[in-house]
């Protein structure tokens, strides 16, 4: 079994590079969600991979408006879900991460549990940001096989493999990007620096390596934001894979965009004063429908196409 989880890690590894890029939003507010590796356990606060990803992002030029971290150091996935219920409303957070595991493996927890509790968890974080698989990134979870106290140990490296193969194939199916850090975690007894004090978990300068690597994904959103229809001008709905615009103003046209901006349909609003659409073929995702009157005055708003 233990083998046949490795193969299909592997396997997922090939396709995961074809998985789409990490879309920001401004003005950015990040919601990071995990255990010790996200609260930093043994680092100082600035030294935290979370805060030196906002760090890098403002040296980069993005308007940074908040972050939070909902994150301890031992939580399992049934802790990290307590927690986040417990802080609920949770509202207009427009990227979110998710990193957790390490614990159901280290306290003997099952990976029949971990699968259930963990696609919640992803389901929340996809909720959290919006409903937009694209503002949200998963970590992989790092092997402290590599670290001092895991000394070398094959067996700790096989479990982690384990659960890192379940996760994966979890955020794949949700359109989510899944960045591997684990090949970076696995340099920690060759490289003591990346190791903090305790002989356990990440320095601060592994965790720079963790940055590093997720911002060869970052993409800033381009698109269409949304602006609300005057009332009673248009009414949008949508019903599975059927979009209706009903329009009380003649002489209007539609355009419906990706986040990056591209038309995938477009025409002008001809059934008065209802017009369906039919958007079958176009792929998983958040979408923009922009409506515009005879007077070229616009509006539209986000919809998304499961």
């Amino acid at each position: 079994m233990r083998i046949l989880f490795l193969l299909f890690f592997q396997i997922l590894l090939i396709f995961q590079v074809f998985s789409q890029t990490i879309k920001i939003r401004e003005p950015l507010r990040f919601l990071a969600l995990g255990d010790s590796y996200t609260i930093g356990q043994g680092v100082v606060t600035s030294d935290r991979w979370p805060d030196q990803f906002i760090a890098e992002l403002t040296t980069r030029g993005f308007d940074i408006d908040e972050l939070k971290i909902i994150a301890q150091t031992g939580w399992r996935t049934d802790n990290l879900q307590t927690a986040i219920n417990g802080q609920m409303p949770l509202d207009g957070y427009n990227l979110v991460s998710l990193l957790i595991g390490v614990n159901n493996q280290f306290q003997g927890g099952s990976i029949q549990t971990y699968t259930i509790q963990f696609e919640e968890l992803l389901q929340q974080a996809i909720e959290l940001a919006g409903n937009d698989p694209q503002h949200v990134f998963v970590l992989s979870i790092p092997d402290y096989a590599f670290t001092p106290y895991g000394n070398g140990n094959p067996a700790i490296s096989a479990a982690i493999d384990e659960f890192n193969a379940i996760n994966l194939a979890i955020t794949n199916s949700y359109n989510v990007k899944y960045i591997n850090i684990t090949p970076i975690s696995r340099n920690g007894l060759s490289q003591p620096s990346l190791i903090t004090t305790d002989g356990l978990h990440p320095s601060g300068l592994m965790y720079q390596l963790w940055v590093q690597e997720i911002l060869k994904y970052i993409e800033k959103e381009v698109g269409f934001t949304e602006n609300p229809p005057a009332s009673g001008d248009f009414i949008i709905s949508l019903a599975g894979r059927q979009l209706f615009i009903h329009s009380t103003i003649a002489q209007s046209e539609y355009s419906i965009h990706n986040s990056s901006g591209k038309a995938v349909r477009f025409g002008r609003l001809t059934a008065f004063p209802e017009t369906v659409i039919d958007l079958e073929g176009i792929p998983v995702g958040i979408y923009f429908v922009r409506l515009i009157t005879g007077n070229q005055q616009t509006s539209g708003a986000k919809i998304f196409l499961k």
